[in-house]
């Protein structure tokens, strides 16, 4: 009875410490997907853009703004519905369905803004001062497709691509804290926050119409919301939010959808 008495409290205080550890929620299958959601509706919160909000969903943005009819600049407010869903096909002009799983029916105009937006992205202005020097962590630029890509920080990659389901959607790098965190190409920030699970503090590039990139777990961002930036700019300090370790996870999305960073990036 002793023995039985011992191993059932052993099992009962095993039970409880691994009850007080949650598992760690990381990148892997929790926020990327491959192809993107097409049902139901997302309620905008303050600090979203469309940029995130797309991103989150696997939405190319120009995608989710036109079935939501959101002109450019893609102004977004708190409240605001944004249709998940894919409107049916029309070869006459005139709806077919009436299900209220399409974006005519499930997405609210903009409301009239008593407040502010959830988050106002600025036209690029001129910068007043000459943008800080290119890191030396970053390297010459490789000229694979219409973006010149560098590295945007000079660690070891840890972890990389994978087009599962739950793989990672882009690359980890290793480094220190406050190691400089880098553009990895001309562009603008088009998000800057922490609302996506896994993600951590967070910094989204626009490069172009088709191709945007994402800075993930840093410590410090030093740039904000509609900035223009430069290829091999300082634009954060690398840190360990919403991960296990001190590492920059770094995507690249075409139209959407995420591409394979070392595709693109030059070679080491």
């Amino acid at each position: 009875m002793r023995v039985l008495a011992t191993a059932l409290i052993f099992v009962m205080v095993s039970g409880c410490s691994a009850g007080n550890f949650a598992p760690v929620v990381d990148i892997y299958g929790q926020e990327p997907r491959t192809s993107k959601v097409t049902a139901g509706t997302h309620e905008v919160r303050g600090g979203e853009t469309l940029y995130s909000i797309a991103w989150r969903y696997g939405w190319d943005y120009r995608e989710l703004a036109r079935a939501n009819r959101i002109p450019a600049p893609y102004t977004i407010y708190p409240g605001q519905r944004i249709s998940l869903a894919l409107k049916a096909p029309s070869s006459s002009g005139s709806s077919s369905s009436t299900s209220t799983s399409t974006s005519t029916s499930t997405s609210k105009p903009a409301p009239k803004p008593a407040t502010k937006p959830a988050s106002k992205l600025e036209p690029a202005k001129q910068q007043k001062t000459p943008a800080p020097k290119p890191s030396a962590t970053a390297s010459a630029g490789s000229t694979v497709g219409p973006v010149s890509w560098r590295w945007p920080a000079g660690g070891q990659v840890v972890e990389t691509f994978s087009s599962d389901n739950h793989g990672r959607k882009g690359i980890a790098i290793s480094g220190k804290t406050n190691s400089p965190v880098v553009a990895a190409a001309d562009g603008r920030v088009v998000y800057r926050g922490s609302g996506l699970t896994g993600y951590g503090n967070l910094l989204i590039l626009k490069h172009s119409d088709r191709w945007l990139s994402a800075y993930a777990h840093n410590d410090r961002m030093l740039v904000k919301e509609g900035d223009a930036v430069k290829a091999g700019q300082q634009i954060a300090a690398m840190g360990a939010t919403g991960t296990f370790r001190t590492q920059l996870h770094f995507e690249i999305r075409k139209d959407g959808k995420p591409v394979d960073p070392l595709t693109y990036l030059p070679k080491k």
